[in-house]
């Protein structure tokens, strides 16, 4: 089933031609020429059951007697195949926004997640006759897919390296788009952005994710902050050989190590003490 171009005629023209045979049936009749009367009557009424109206962003699905025989795109008033049934099917962009679902990630946890699909109709041959009802299937189709997708990856990535819910929404909502467009390309549906509007654990686990991702974090901070200090201690030790400020020999060397390490890692600030000595 494919879209086609229904045969169609400006309204207008059309509705002439009936106020035409209506005029001439009346002078057939009054004249008695009966035959040529009932046949014009017959030709105005065939034209009269023929009369459509197109709104703006709207397709006309027209069937005769069960026959798909093209669709009307172009709004206005038209004149079409007659005594045909004429379904419209909207061709505006749409949202639909799905319900919290709850699903449980690659790595087993429960999270909760949504998203927002808009999509416009861009087949209404499809749509009307390839689906059952085209809003329910769109609805359907875009949960399933949001569970899908969802289940392939982690809430967020505590180790290694690669994708996951939290850190790359763009990249989920993007593969989103294109796996719901493989599904709704059936119904003649386009889907023009999916975006994610819901992420979160569960409420079962949401506390104990929260100690993990802060436990995460302190030990990311830790290793920028030793990373740094060895960096600092290292310059620090080598500028002072270099410029010749002190000789150090190896145990003052630790001990100065030790010091500027406990000084630059510590939460605290460092407390000075000062080593002084009596003279007599």
């Amino acid at each position: 089933m494919k879209e086609n171009k229904a045969w169609s005629i400006n309204g207008f023209v059309g509705l002439l031609i009936m106020l035409g045979f209506i005029a001439l049936a009346t002078f057939s009749l009054i004249n008695g020429i009966v035959i040529l009367g009932l046949i014009s009557i017959l030709i105005a009424v065939t034209c009269m059951a023929s009369f459509t109206v197109v709104q703006p962003n709207q397709s006309k699905v027209i069937t005769f007697f069960g026959k798909y025989v093209g669709s009307i795109r172009n709004d206005g008033f038209w004149m079409t195949v007659p005594f045909s049934f004429h379904r419209k099917v909207s061709l505006r962009v749409r949202n639909f926004n799905s319900v919290k679902l709850k699903v449980n990630d690659i790595e087993g946890n429960p999270i909760e997640i949504a998203a927002v699909v808009v999509f416009r109709v861009t087949d209404s041959a499809k749509a009307l006759f390839e689906v059952e009802k085209y809003e329910v299937f769109v609805e359907i189709q875009s949960e399933t897919a949001l569970r899908h997708v969802a289940s392939k990856y982690p809430y967020d990535r505590f180790e290694g390296t690669g994708y996951s819910l939290r850190g790359n929404a763009e990249e989920v909502a993007a593969e989103l788009g294109d796996e719901l467009q493989k599904r709704l390309q059936v119904a003649g549906v386009e889907v023009i952005e999916t975006r994610l509007t819901h992420l979160a654990y569960a409420t079962e686990i949401a506390s104990a994710m929260l100690q993990r991702q802060q436990a995460s974090a302190i030990i990311s901070a830790r290793e920028k902050i030793v990373e740094g200090a060895v960096t600092m201690v290292q310059m620090a030790i080598t500028r002072i050989e270099s410029e010749g400020i002190v000789q150090l020999d190896e145990e003052r060397k630790a001990a100065m190590i030790n010091n500027l390490m406990v000084a630059i890692v510590s939460d605290r600030s460092a407390q000075p003490i000062i080593n002084t000595s009596t003279i007599y």
